[in-house]
């Protein structure tokens, strides 16, 4: 208890000082970017939030962030102990045992040392880190240690974040790639699985640049001269298929999305923001990873909503009449919560959840 009391009144304002130097400066900054940038990946990318892995995973991480603060500042602004200016032993034939430091004007005490950087004597002196701006010492050595070996521990952690999400990006990307797809030609063959199963029509969507072969489709990137094949304007097709397969497909999706769209009704303010705290926790940390636009909503506005995510929609906005006919739009995403489902659409129409798109 007496050692959290002192870090919260420092014992002396003077100690912040000790921030204003290029140990610390360093030493915060790397711990700041490191844990933003493992929390931030942890929850766009690798183990969900929503799910009990993803859960305890950023738990740990905020506690490893915690637990290294928590002993970094300790270690600095506790401190190591000093000697009191001007201290004698209570025997005074002792003092035949002793150093004197003429600086202290003070005997030293058994296995303390004069810190040059400290201009004082400091108790159990082991020495001036540089990276507390701070000795190392009787108080302290214990929350220094603890750092020493917390820091590490957490940059493990961080780093298998790091790690499995490059992973897991790699082997999405050489997953389509074998396939002779990109992102969004994976999405579009989803949609049209959907579309074909969600009316029972008698069709099969083929992709049409898949060339049967994965070292074909391979070729197709990378090849030796670093030079991707074609012109990157007509495109070699697998048999049945032609040119605009996938372009007539996109059309027809298109044409459906209009159907199938649902109306809803705005019932909170939304201001745009990309992570808003105000609409809850799990709606901020699960903001979609995009660079599509976010809209402003204001009570008793109308949107079109086209597809969405657990805790977000995308649509446009309904301005006037014109909307239907696609001369005045405007779109992006926005929070789930912030509207209702029209009464009329509720009924008969389905909530855009089939056409989630994770980017």
């Amino acid at each position: 208890m007496g050692t959290f009391c002192s870090v919260i009144k420092f014992e002396n304002l003077q100690e912040l000082k000790r921030l204003c130097h290029w140990g610390p400066i360093i030493a915060l900054g790397v711990i700041a970017i490191c844990s933003t940038m493992a929390m931030i990946d942890s929850v766009l990318w690798y183990w969900p939030l929503h799910t009990t892995g993803g859960s305890v995973n950023f738990i740990m991480l905020i506690n490893w962030t915690v637990m290294i603060l928590y002993n970094y500042f300790n270690a600095m602004f506790v401190g190591p102990g000093f000697v009191p200016l001007g201290w004698k032993p209570e025997i005074s034939q002792d003092t035949m045992y002793l150093q004197y430091c003429k600086v202290c004007q003070a005997y030293k005490a058994p296995r303390s040392h004069h810190c040059r950087k400290c201009n004082r004597c400091v108790m159990k002196m082991d020495h001036h880190c540089p990276w507390i701006n701070n000795c190392c010492g009787y108080q302290n050595h214990a929350s220094f240690t603890l750092f020493l070996l917390l820091a590490p521990l957490g940059c493990i952690h961080a780093a298998f974040i790091f790690v499995m999400t490059m992973y897991t990006q790699l082997y999405h990307r050489m997953k389509i790639i074998l396939r002779n797809k990109t992102s969004i030609e994976s999405w579009i063959e989803e949609k049209a699985k959907d579309r074909i199963q969600y009316y029972q029509l008698d069709e099969v969507f083929v992709f049409p640049y898949d060339m049967g072969s994965r070292w074909r489709n391979f070729k197709q990137v990378f090849t030796w001269s670093g030079v991707p094949e074609g012109d990157g304007l007509e495109w070699p097709v697998r048999e049945g298929c032609h040119q605009y397969s996938l372009t007539i497909e996109q059309l027809k999706q298109k044409a459906d999305k209009r159907v199938r769209s649902v109306r809803y009704k705005v019932i909170e303010d939304y201001s745009g923001a990309c992570c808003p705290l105000n609409k809850g926790i799990k709606t901020f940390f699960t903001s979609p990873c995009t660079e599509e636009p976010r809209i402003q909503l204001q009570k008793g506005e109308f949107i079109l909503a086209t597809r969405g995510l657990r805790y977000w929609l995308y649509g446009d906005k309904i301005l006037d009449d014109s909307f239907i006919e696609g001369v005045s739009r405007i779109r992006g995403w926005f929070p789930r919560k912030c509207v209702e489902k029209c009464p009329c659409d509720a009924e008969t129409d389905q909530a855009p959840e089939g056409e989630k798109k994770n980017r």
